[in-house]
């Protein structure tokens, strides 16, 4: 069964600053958590299904956030990993969840 992404706008304009190189490893990730969104690490202490892919850009490392609710996956926002997940609840209040 492949899930449906489902991209939130802040997601999307964050996309939109990252360098082609970084874009491209997201994608290609992205591609990955359709077939199997359980792949990559999830995030705990938090109510929801999140789950964060790693990646690189610019020499910094950043987090994509996402959110498992079947048969659909939210891809919600990319974090700096420099605040530790301090802008997650902020952030998620932001997208509404």
């Amino acid at each position: 069964m492949e899930y449906a992404l489902r991209p939130a706008r802040l997601f999307l304009e964050q996309a939109d600053e990252l360098s082609a190189e970084a874009a491209r490893l997201i994608e290609e990730k992205l591609k990955i958590v359709k077939i199997n969104p359980f792949h990559y690490k999830r995030i705990h202490g938090q109510n929801l299904f999140l789950f964060r892919i790693r990646f690189e850009d610019n020499h910094k490392e950043k987090r994509v956030i996402y959110l498992v609710d079947k048969p659909y996956v939210d891809i919600l926002f990319i974090l700096d990993r420099d605040n530790e997940y301090k802008d997650l609840r902020r952030y998620l209040k932001k997208a509404g969840y």
